[in-house]
């Protein structure tokens, strides 16, 4: 995958792994979700109001631009949630997904 963010420092920290969209990705130790997403993948989730990438604005979650989802269906701030080994993330909100399965 070609992420957003190219890590430049930093390096030498250990790596987990993180599953978004079923896609399984490497973080390392101490990134938030938007950090370890934006090096993978090149948005953090598809806007509700269109078809529209959002990849988050603010970084420091003010903004309300990077709300993923747990496979669970729990709602994150990806930019001030910790990714933790074995977490799998959604990008698209899950009554989005129930609600293309309609039409």
């Amino acid at each position: 995958m070609n992420g957003r963010f190219v890590r430049l420092g930093e390096t030498g920290r250990g790596k987990v792994r993180v599953t978004i969209d079923g896609v399984q990705v490497e973080a390392l130790e101490g990134d938030t979700l938007l950090t370890a997403m934006l090096c993978s993948v090149r948005h953090a989730r598809q806007s509700e109001f269109g078809a529209e990438k959002r990849a988050g604005f603010c970084l420091m979650g003010a903004c309300q631009d990077c709300w993923v989802w747990t496979a669970d269906g729990e709602r994150l701030r990806a930019c001030t949630t910790v990714a933790q080994a074995g977490m799998s993330i959604v990008t698209q909100q899950p009554e989005a997904q129930w609600a293309n399965l309609a039409l």
